[in-house]
């Protein structure tokens, strides 16, 4: 949750939107998928560990499901151990900061299309939970109120 909410921050600040947690239809769950201003999806995959990353060997899956792909930890785990290919974000909690960039790679349209109905549905489930359980949920930036 340290590295998590560092990344929500940064996400947030650069003006994208966070789903954590969300199912793809591969069945793979992604840690964070960001949708930026411009439409583009990120997979943030979180390791907490060396033998996180070492035991997971599902991340190149989520490829084909963003336009760029990143890993996030913490200032304990050596930066060393994630593939030069993928982005890397280091956060401690409070913050984080994108130590180097993820490569674009393109999705192709229909997965673009079918991703994009997931992460709405999602939303919208999610924000009707939230409504439903008392939570107020602001407007977002240009929505009528």
């Amino acid at each position: 949750m340290l590295v998590r909410r560092g990344v929500q921050r940064l996400l947030m600040q650069m003006g994208a939107h966070v789903l954590p947690e969300l199912s793809l239809a591969t069945g793979r769950r992604a840690d964070l998928v960001a949708l930026t201003r411009q439409g583009d999806v990120w997979i943030i995959e979180i390791k907490s560990s060396i033998e996180d990353f070492r035991v997971d060997r599902k991340w190149p899956d989520y490829r084909l499901h963003s336009d760029r792909f990143f890993f996030a930890t913490h200032p304990e785990v050596p930066a060393e151990i994630f593939p030069e290919e993928c982005g890397f974000i280091l956060s401690d909690g409070y913050g984080a900061e994108i130590m180097r960039d993820a490569p674009e790679h393109r999705m192709v349209a229909a997965t673009r299309k079918a991703l994009m109905l997931r992460i709405a549905r999602a939303g919208a489930a999610r924000l009707l939970a939230a409504e439903l359980a008392g939570v107020s949920v602001p407007a977002l930036e240009g929505e009528s109120e």
